[in-house]
Formats: C-alpha cells, sequence, structure tokens
C-alpha cells in the first residue's frame, strides 16, 4: 500500500498516475497531516510537494460536501495553478471533490458563480483569493485547510499582509506551508498564524516528480 490507512478512492487514483512508493516528505509527514496538526515542511524545488499537498487535501476532504470550499490552496502564479489543477484530476479522477483554480486573468464574477454553485478545493493567487473573499457570500467556517504553497517566495514578494488577511479571517482550521527552504520569515509566520505548529525538512528527493 502507497500510505498506511488511505482513502480507497485516493489510492485508485495514485496507482493510476504509476505512483508506487510514497516520497520520504509524504512517508514522514502524512499521520501528521492528517492528524489536523498545523505544520511546516520544507522540500527544495523538485522534490513532491504539489504531489503531497494534494494527496492530503483528498485524503481530508473524500466526498463532496454542500457549497462552500472547505480546502483553500495559495499558490504563486497562474502556472503553479494550472499544475496543481491537473494533479487534483489525476489523484481525484475516482472521487467526486469540485475544484477550481482562479488567477488574476480569470473573471471574477464567473468565479464566484462557480463557487456559489458548490466546489470542495480552491486554487487561488494571492490577489486573486483576497479579492474574492473580501466580498460577502463566502461561508468560511466551512473551511477545514488553508495551504500557501512556496510560502518563501510568496513573502520574498511581500504577500504576508494577504496572507494574514486570509488566516485572520477565518477560524479555527489547519493551517500548512509547503516551502524549499524554512526561512525567518517563513518561521515567523508561522509561529503567528499557527497553533504549536510542526516542522519538516527533507533534503532533494532526486527523480520524484514534484
Amino acid at each position: 500500500m502507497f500510505l498506511k490507512k488511505i482513502y480507497d478512492k485516493l489510492s485508485e487514483g495514485i496507482e493510476l498516475a504509476g505512483f508506487t512508493e510514497p516520497t520520504e516528505l509524504q512517508k514522514e509527514s502524512f499521520g501528521t497531516i492528517k492528524s489536523g496538526a498545523d505544520c511546516v515542511l520544507a522540500m527544495p524545488d523538485g522534490g513532491s510537494k504539489t504531489t503531497t499537498i494534494v494527496i492530503n487535501v483528498i485524503q481530508k476532504l473524500q466526498k463532496a460536501f454542500e457549497q462552500s470550499p472547505r480546502a483553500l490552496i495559495m499558490v504563486q502564479d497562474k502556472a503553479k495553478v494550472l499544475e496543481m489543477l491537473e494533479i487534483f484530476e489525476t489523484l481525484g479522477k475516482f472521487t467526486d471533490l469540485r475544484v477550481y483554480g482562479v488567477y488574476d486573468q480569470t473573471d471574477i464574477d464567473e468565479d464566484k458563480n462557480q463557487i456559489s454553485i458548490g466546489i470542495d478545493v480552491l486554487i487561488g493567487t494571492p490577489n486573486k483569493l483576497n479579492d474574492m473573499f473580501s466580498g460577502a457570500g463566502f461561508d468560511v467556517n466551512q473551511l477545514k485547510m488553508f495551504i500557501v504553497d512556496d510560502a518563501e517566495i510568496l513573502l520574498k514578494n511581500r504577500q504576508e499582509p494577504k496572507i494574514s488577511r486570509l488566516s485572520n479571517s477565518m477560524g479555527k482550521m489547519q493551517r500548512i506551508f509547503f516551502t524549499d527552504i524554512i526561512t525567518e520569515r517563513v518561521e515567523l509566520l508561522a509561529d503567528r498564524i499557527m497553533i504549536e505548529p510542526y516542522f519538516f525538512e527533507f533534503d532533494d528527493e532526486e527523480g520524484d516528480d514534484e
């Protein structure tokens, strides 16, 4: 089995994708993320961060539920949004989870309309997510996970106010940072918005797909 006690529909998607063994990042962090704890995970670029995010979100949510998103994933740009959507499509093929991506070039009225129809996972860039959540109509109380990918890049690009603003608008939920390295900025922000976060650092896993 790829990972112990993994959701059977997710396991089917992982098998379809051709993954046979979990990476060190996936194996060592799976139990902690599954427990609902806040955490920061560092893996050099080229590791398995994006796939790890998708695996853990599917494991947590499993099935479609009501209208409001239950997982919010912040990424740095359009390319990352599209990449993550593709991985969700593959690994979540045997689930009914509804995943939607937004970035600076998408139409905000169409985005809001799509979300009102019902989605489970929302992936987006910092500017677009802040624009969308600054308006009324989103039930943030349904959110179970707030994930920031490439946290050190977003903080270097001065996106900390947007991350903090979104986090502060949400109630109790799991908050996770994925990063190439744990910089002082990443650590300080994690300590400020997370509850007793766990920190994981891994070496580059050569040959693994992100």
